[in-house]
């Protein structure tokens, strides 16, 4: 049995967009997502919003007015974000950025809908 850890999806342009709460990432094959720093903050890989196995996702509350403070390269197949909320756990690698750009409209309804399930809200 062989891993294949190879990124199947490469960055050609990353641009923090402070002014308007906005991480762009235009990818090789042409593809371009503009994704909130809200987005990328209630949905970051880091264990402490996906937990440490299936199930145990945690709702991130009221981050309506969170902004990304710094890009951080982590090798050659990732960027860690630190937010001003001061989180700064997740990983987003490549393939997980490009995945987040086709999925995002699902999530984000995902994440609207768990909010108002448990009775929580966007704002702080």
């Amino acid at each position: 049995m062989s891993n294949d850890f190879r990124q199947t999806t490469r960055p050609t342009e990353i641009r923090l967009l402070r002014e308007i709460k906005t991480l762009e990432v235009d990818f090789e094959d042409g593809c371009q997502f503009k994704f909130p720093a809200e987005f990328l903050r209630v949905e970051s890989p880091s264990a402490e919003v996906q937990g440490h196995g299936p199930g145990q996702k945690q709702i991130v509350s009221g981050r309506r007015h969170v902004n990304i403070m710094e890009v951080r390269p982590v090798g050659n197949y990732a960027v860690s974000l630190k937010f001003d909320d001061l989180h700064d756990t997740g990983i987003y690698s490549w393939d997980t950025l490009y995945q987040y750009g086709i999925d995002q409209a699902d999530m984000w309804v995902k994440y609207l809908t768990a909010l108002k399930s448990a009775g929580l809200s966007r704002d702080p």
